[in-house]
């Protein structure tokens, strides 16, 4: 039987891990000047960790999570998103307590499930980067979160990024809110869909997500959120964009954005970018915002956080779309070229020496011709060959050649072997 990968995942094979490799990598020194310190996570939790925090009206919880009854009986998730895993560990591991600083700040990488129809840029497995910081309700903090996901962005080679902020607002805002809104939307009930019938009385401000046609002509007509903000919820935003401003962000406001989990308030925002293969206009590649309330609900003090996710998948995808500088799989520095099969010994002591040295290197595992060596070393871009047979062997030599020059020299194999990165780098005159 031949079996194939499942049904919205995908195997990154090499050459295309070098571009992951250097996302995640420019991710992580980003986060690092920010003082964001990595925090790895399980792929599955309870059930209730996820259901409780993204809310029971959110597509998430209804309509895609893997969820499954284990062994023992327990009702099991694998992670849609990562904030929720995070708040647990925060609580459970009493990070909130006086001996940790604060803001209490975090990094995660790895991969998320969700079950949605699979399409270019969205799998059922995915990967996402996130950071949340804990124990500050200071709005310069929603800032500085919004500015380091621009600050990735731009290191990575994105131009022409919208960034789109709105206020949620306190309780008592969300409070008035929700009760214009239901209003609002009550005399239009039968013509709402199925999920936006269901959703009115227990989270309206779901309806403002949909993407069902029908619901959209609705939305666009809607009570603003911004019309509802209490004076210290409006007075907070007000700030956010003030220091927008002053650290030159270009952003809009857009009060239909509500984004797709329950846990959030105050502010919210999204990073997009437009992008001709996922579609027209603009499509959001990072989101995120303040869920002042989360920490409590699942078990911890009242603190508040902050933090965003940005689709790696997506990322990538845009990346490529744009030309921006991904490195491929990287090249050999070293190929070993044995002639006879009583070299095999000195090949393998070769290249681990060259290995320990810190080159990438390579030798023939398969008894080919000389000539079917040097054509693979070629086709790796190696920059240098060396070559060993029984001649060599007997006289202590090996010859190197510079592929680049094409330049070939004898070299003593003890004093290579002695001091192999100097004796290398001298042949091909790098430092």
């Amino acid at each position: 039987m031949r079996y194939q990968r499942p049904k919205g995942t995908a195997d990154i094979l090499p050459g295309e891990t070098s571009k992951w490799q250097y996302v995640e990598a420019s991710a992580r020194q980003i986060f690092k000047t920010y003082d964001y310190q990595e925090i790895r996570t399980p792929l599955f939790e309870s059930y209730e960790v996820f259901s409780r925090s993204a809310g029971d009206t959110s597509d998430v919880v209804t309509k895609e999570m893997y969820d499954f009854k284990d062994k023992g009986d327990r009702h099991i998730a694998l992670r849609p998103e990562g904030t929720a895993g995070v708040v647990r560990a925060f609580n459970e591991n009493k990070l909130y307590g006086p001996e940790f600083k604060k803001p209490y700040k975090v990094y995660y990488l790895g991969p998320m499930f969700r079950y949605e129809r699979p399409q270019s840029g969205r799998q059922r497995q995915f990967h996402q980067i996130g950071v949340e910081a804990f124990g500050s309700d200071n709005p310069a903090i929603d800032v500085e979160v919004i500015a380091m996901a621009c600050q990735l962005f731009a290191k990575l080679g994105l131009t022409g990024l919208r960034v789109a902020i709105n206020s949620l607002g306190d309780q008592e805002s969300r409070a008035n809110y929700r009760q214009a809104l239901i209003d609002y939307l009550k005399p239009h009930y039968d013509e709402l869909s199925e999920d936006s019938q269901e959703r009115l009385e227990k989270n309206p401000l779901r309806v403002l997500d949909s993407k069902d046609p029908r619901d959209k002509q609705f939305v666009a007509d809607a009570p603003s959120i911004l019309d509802y903000l209490t004076p210290s919820a409006k007075e907070r935003f007000d700030q956010v964009k003030a220091m927008l401003d002053a650290l030159k962000i270009d952003y809009v406001v857009d009060a239909t954005m509500v984004r797709g989990l329950d846990y959030y308030n105050h502010t919210i925002f999204e990073v997009m970018v437009q992008a001709k293969s996922l579609g027209k206009g603009y499509t959001t590649i990072c989101g995120g915002g303040r869920y002042s309330g989360l920490v409590e609900q699942l078990g911890g003090p009242e603190m508040a956080g902050v933090g965003f996710g940005i689709g790696l998948e997506r990322l990538i995808l845009l990346l490529e779309e744009e030309g921006a500088a991904l490195p491929a799989a990287p090249s050999l520095d070293l190929y070993v070229v044995g002639i006879g099969e009583g070299t095999n010994l000195e090949c393998l002591r070769l290249v681990q020496a060259a290995r320990a040295a810190g080159l990438i290197a390579e030798r023939d595992y398969l008894n080919r011709k000389p000539k079917a060596q040097f054509k693979t070393a070629a086709k790796a871009d190696a920059k240098a060959v060396i070559t060993v047979g029984a001649r060599e062997l007997a006289s202590g030599q090996v010859h190197f050649k510079n592929m680049a020059t094409e330049e070939e020299v004898s070299l003593n194999l003890a004093d290579l072997l002695a001091n192999f990165k100097a004796v290398y780098q001298a042949q091909l005159g790098e430092e």
